[in-house]
């Protein structure tokens, strides 16, 4: 799934995305995204560990950037966001997230987000739930 156009828009203004140094990433798979994001100041809790919000907002925003590679034109939302964190992830160390789209409907999105560290190890395992607003005529 190519996702550069997108990846200018989301550069184009700050947003929650560049305020957490989220990275979109394109694959060959027309099913597929990815992120990389860097475990810094800007994403980590208190004690030097990787957010439990940040995993979470990381995987709304690569399910979202998806399906609008999908839907050009249209605003895809988040309407429901669900996850589970099994591992810590350190400072200093980045998570790549991998975005597979499930279900995709005429104004619903089904996206499975697996978020590992740099050993590939599972860090966190989100489904999102996206509604796809197309433009008025």
């Amino acid at each position: 799934m190519n996702v550069d156009s997108i990846n200018e828009l989301v550069k184009a203004k700050p947003n929650l995305s560049t305020a957490l140094g989220m990275e979109f990433i394109s694959t060959p798979e027309d099913d597929t995204c990815m992120a990389r994001m860097r475990v810094d100041e800007r994403n980590r809790q208190p004690f030097g560990f990787l957010s439990g919000g940040a995993s979470l907002a990381l995987a709304e925003n690569v399910a979202g950037v998806g399906s609008s590679a999908l839907c050009p034109g249209c605003a895809c939302v988040g309407i429901e966001v669900s996850g589970s964190h099994v591992k810590a992830v350190a400072e200093g160390d980045t998570v790549t997230a991998y975005a597979r789209l499930l279900h995709r409907g005429t104004t619903l999105h089904v996206w499975n987000v697996d978020i590992r560290d740099t050993s590939e190890e599972l860090i966190s395992s989100v489904r999102v739930t996206n509604y796809v607003i197309k433009p008025k005529k």
